[in-house]
C-alpha cells in the first residue's frame, strides 16, 4: 500500500557514486592524487555494486 514512500536502493547508489566520483574530480582538481584514486576506487565498488544490483533486477 505505502509502496511508493520506500526508497530506491538503485537511486542511493547512484547518487553516492556520484557523490564519490565529485570528490574525486575535485581532489584531483587540487592535485591531491592520493586521495583521488582512494576516491576513484571507492566509487569503482559502489559502481560494481550497482552493476550487480541492475543485473538482480532486470528491466526495471
Amino acid at each position: 500500500m505505502f509502496g511508493w514512500l520506500r526508497s530506491d536502493p538503485k537511486k542511493k547508489l547512484q547518487k553516492r557514486y556520484e557523490a564519490k566520483m565529485r570528490q574525486a574530480k575535485e581532489a584531483e582538481k587540487f592535485g591531491d592524487r592520493a586521495l583521488q584514486a582512494e576516491l576513484y576506487t571507492q566509487a569503482e565498488a559502489l559502481y560494481a555494486e550497482l552493476e550487480a544490483l541492475e543485473a538482480e533486477t532486470p528491466g526495471t
